[in-house]
This record gives structure tokens, sequence and C-alpha cells, in this order.
């Protein structure tokens, strides 16, 4: 009787904490570190703000007045939960260069190196679409939750508008500088303030300084032209440091500090689990199923220390 072979690894418990992560953590966004991430919620977190009136200084006396007013208000971060079904037959494998690995017998084994690289393969297309929710996702479409832009442009959120309209080479100077000139005085040098643009503006911006824009003189920076700047540099654009936001839709941007935005997950919790599972033994056929499950979602703490631009 030929001895049946079928998958014995499931992908949960501490590794699925380890491919959870792999999946969620390299978004662009968080794995180059443009965002806060907290980690582990179970539930719900509850992120307290507090503002102050102007005259907190008050000339001094021999009284201790109290007359400064203190608000305190909430944002509540509160992941959703996502999925991924795949299923796949091990038949379609027989053929393949890996098929030495899986056995003589006629109960084929899905190859073990497939397996790892569909898990891999999975995890780069949450991460993919992951990068994608985080700045313009939309809770009412499938597997997407509210990203930043769209939580920052919906109506009455208090985040500050800078305008909106296309970005060329030729313009990128002056929309980005809508965006500087709409920041609160406050956050201007702030260590971590940044200014998310989306691909098409980050291009534009290191074209402009190429010699394409007024005044920067057709050598460009440092009369290199288009040869000036080293993929993956620091940009930067009167003093804000330019962080390429590949989840925002073409001629889109925000400023924000990185410690005013939130990327929660509950990476660690019961919800998250990752399984290649043989359905062999389950209901005789050759498929193998993939599953996996995680939460994750974004939130502001302070919509008045947010500029967007780009709202239509």
């Amino acid at each position: 009787m030929a001895t049946t072979t079928t998958i014995n690894s499931s992908y949960t418990g501490e590794f699925a904490g380890k491919y959870i992560a792999a999946a969620l953590l390299s978004a662009n966004t968080i794995d180059k570190g443009g965002i806060e991430v907290m980690p582990n919620i179970k539930f719900k977190s509850t992120m307290k703000t507090v503002s102050t009136d102007a005259n907190v200084i008050k000339n001094a006396s021999c009284d201790f007045d109290p007359t400064a007013t203190v608000t305190l208000n909430e944002r509540v971060i509160q992941p959703e939960e996502f999925q991924v079904n795949l299923q796949f037959c091990k038949k379609d494998f027989r053929s393949d260069w890996e098929a030495q690995q899986m056995g003589i017998s006629a109960y084929d084994n899905l190859p073990p190196k497939f397996s790892d690289f569909i898990i891999g393969h999975v995890a780069g297309l949450v991460a993919e679409q992951t990068e994608k929710n985080i700045w313009s996702g939309v809770n009412a479409n499938v597997g997407e939750f509210d990203g930043l832009w769209t939580l920052a442009t919906a109506a009455g959120s208090g985040a500050i508008d800078a305008g909106n309209g296309a970005v060329t080479a030729a313009n990128v100077i002056e929309k980005l500088g809508l965006i500087v000139d709409a920041l609160p005085s406050a956050l201007y040098n702030k260590e971590d303030l940044h200014i998310y643009g989306s691909q098409n503006i980050a291009r534009a911006y290191v074209r402009a300084l190429g010699g394409f824009a007024t005044n920067i003189g057709a050598a460009g920076t440092d009369a290199k032209g288009t040869q000036w700047y080293n993929a993956g540099g620091q940009l930067s654009f009167d003093g804000v440091k330019l962080f390429v936001a590949n989840g925002l839709a073409d001629n889109t941007a925000l400023a924000a500090q990185k410690s005013n935005l939130f990327f929660g997950t509950g990476l660690l919790n019961d919800m998250n689990e990752v399984k290649v599972i043989d359905m062999a033994d389950l209901d005789g056929s050759q498929n193998v199923r993939v599953v996996m499950r995680y939460t994750s979602t974004v939130n502001f703490g302070i919509a008045g220390d947010i500029v967007h631009y780009g709202q239509a």
C-alpha cells in the first residue's frame, strides 16, 4: 500500500507572527519608518489629545489662579479584520522543475520551496495592499480601511487644505510651497515633520532640481543636471523632509509629524494566523489551501496639525 505524505507544516503560533510581520511591516511607509506603529491592539486603543489656550503664561502673583483652558479629546484606533484565502492543486506542479522534491508517490506533496514561496508571495501582496490602505484606502471598499488621506480630507476633519491641482516639474516647487506655507508655525522645524508625497510629486521634484524649474539653472543642482539625484537619498523642501508615500494617489500629499500618524495592528494577538492546509485527508482532493488572517488600520492624533494637498 502506497504511503500518503501530506503537508504537516502549519504556519501558526509564533510563525504566524513572523509571516504577518513580514506582510504588514514591509509596507513601504512602515518599513521606512514613516509612521508610528502600534502593535498588539487586541480590540481598540484610545489616543488622548491635549490642547490648551494661548494664554497659559500669566503675570506672577501670590495666588494660584487656574485660568488657562485645558481641553482633553480622544481618537480611537480600532484595527479591522482581513483575510486571504487561496487554493492550489498539487498535480499542477508534477511537471515543474521542483517535481523531484514531490516524491515518487502518486499522492504528491506540495513542494516545500513552493510552499515557502507562496507564503512569501501572499505576504508581499498583503504588504502592497496595506501600503495603499495606509494612505488612500476607503473603508467601503472590500479589503480596505480608511487611509490617512481619506480621514484627513473628510468633511469636518479639521485638517488644513492647501489646495489641489496636477503637479509637474514646472510647478512642483510652487505646489510644495503651498503645503509649507499652510503649516502651522508651531510645526515648522519639528524634527519628525514630513511632507508625504505621491510618487509623481517626488519624480517631478527630482526633475525640477535637475534644471527644469525656474531659477534652478539649466544644469540643475550641483550642475549635474538629471544626474544629481541618487535614488533613495533623502529629499527635502524648505527644510522639511520629503517622504515618498507609494500608497498616495498621484498629485496628492500630506504634511504632518510622524508622531501624529499611527498604524495599528493586532500583530501578535489571537486574530493572526497563516496556514498551509493539505485537503487530501479532509475531502480526498489534491488541493492545498493557504489561509492568512490579520488586523490593521490607521488614524491620526491631532487633525489641526495636518496639511493636505490635492483634494478635488
